[in-house]
């Protein structure tokens, strides 16, 4: 039973119909009221609390005299005085589109296979040197997440002082960075990211939702992105996980094939002011894909025509790292005397807010094959959307504890059973 006792004298409520935990009724409320001498209306402040606690005099002198100090240093320092107002306003510097560009194309001059947690990690070196309001660091995965970077400044503190830099190793708090965050977003002055594995993204859920919900400017990176890392095994796969955050309105969700996607990722979310970024990169190497000026252009709109044919009979939709498949499917094909249209879709949330007219063009309306190392679901909408035939090859349970290569041939998810389903709507 319930025993609550308010003040001395106060009545035992042990024995009523408001117990265990259950909200007070009005005699307990009246009798709690009586008890603690409170005797003003419900919601009504007395004027001494409210004096004690009215601050907008003392409030106005502060920021009348920060206003005038300020403009004391923008007179004595006003290149610095104008860079702290931009970071405040959460502006780029002049010209970063033109910037950004020149990044992607200095990327794509370079043609690596690597793994795109590796080309993330060369995207942030390459930004950081243009944004110094950059501030990463990865929840107590920094060596597989590559979130560090040539000439991050740890920030630590130790007996003697503070010492200020732009990484921070969270610790096992994936939530709790997320939500920091969302702090350092809301607080201006910062470009703020955070990273750990994809699996443990439903750690940070809450904090990911606000910063959709708030429309900050926060990027969320997520490395070892599907069955594809292998032996850490099924805890560590992700299946659901790119489906659920595509699933939350206003993010933005981002899975590259190569280094030039992974850059044209990070530009894109830098770029962004109006939400957050997740940005889900691969444990495992992927090819270089080459693309010609015009293709290139078009990278930045979450989906596009990579391979075309005029004589095409299918069109394969692939992302992330299944876009290799996707390409060597395409091969197979032809070799069977069937052409086929390749269309890499990095970020589907993106390429849904592309004019009808241009997503028309790149689904196409033939027969189509989507493919993705995740749960299948959302893809049968772009299925739907071009009004024909086909199917998603992707997966359907959990994952298995094994080397990738043998992962994705025991769940088929290969460029043979793409092919396969291809055939299968002709």
């Amino acid at each position: 039973m319930l025993q609550t006792n308010i003040g001395q004298g106060s009545p035992n409520l042990a024995g009523t119909d408001k117990v265990h935990g259950a909200p007070l009724g009005n005699t307990e409320i009246a009798n709690t009221r009586a008890a603690l001498g409170w005797e003003y209306a419900p919601f009504e402040i007395p004027p001494e609390i409210y004096n004690a606690w009215d601050a907008q005099v003392e409030g106005a002198a502060r920021q009348s005299a920060w206003h005038k100090m300020f403009a004391q240093y923008a007179e004595a320092y006003p290149q610095k005085a104008a860079e702290f107002t931009r970071r405040m306003a959460g502006e780029l510097p002049a010209e970063f589109e033109q910037t950004a560009h020149e990044l992607l194309l200095q990327v794509a001059g370079k043609a690596e296979t690597i793994a795109s947690r590796k080309a993330s990690q060369n995207a942030i070196a390459l930004l950081a040197g243009k944004l110094p309001e950059l501030l990463g660091g990865s929840a107590d995965l920094t060596g597989s997440n590559l979130t560090n970077w040539p000439g991050c400044v740890p920030v630590r503190r130790n007996a003697d002082a503070f010492v200020a830099g732009n990484h921070i190793n969270w610790g096992v708090r994936e939530f709790g960075m997320s939500a920091a965050l969302n702090g350092v977003a809301l607080h201006g002055g910062y470009i703020p990211f955070g990273a750990t594995f994809l699996t443990f993204s439903d750690y940070s859920r809450n904090a990911l939702r606000l910063a959709a919900l708030m429309k900050k400017r926060v990027v969320y990176v997520f490395t070892h992105d599907s069955i594809g890392l292998g032996e850490d095994g099924p805890t560590h796969q992700p299946i659901e996980h790119a489906a659920s955050l595509r699933l939350i309105p206003n993010m933005d969700v981002w899975r590259p094939a190569d280094s030039v996607e992974s850059m044209a990722a990070w530009n894109q979310a830098v770029l962004r002011t109006d939400g957050p970024s997740a940005l889900l990169f691969s444990r495992q190497n992927l090819p270089f894909v080459e693309r010609s000026g015009s293709v290139l252009a078009h990278v930045n709109k979450g989906g596009y025509l990579l391979a075309n044919s005029t004589h095409a009979k299918v069109t394969l939709v692939a992302t992330g790292s299944e876009l290799e498949l996707a390409m060597q499917a395409a091969q197979l094909l032809q070799g069977q005397g069937v052409a086929a249209r390749v269309v890499s879709m990095p970020a589907t949330t993106v390429f849904d807010r592309q004019p009808q007219a241009y997503r028309q063009a790149v689904l196409g309306n033939l027969p189509m094959v989507c493919v993705e190392a995740g749960i299948t679901d959302g893809w049968y909408k772009y299925i739907a959307q071009a009004g024909v035939k086909g199917e998603v090859v992707g997966m359907h349970t959990f994952g298995e504890s094994a080397p990738a290569a043998l992962l994705f041939e025991y769940f088929g998810i290969t460029a043979e059973k793409v092919a396969e389903a291809a055939r299968r709507h002709l």
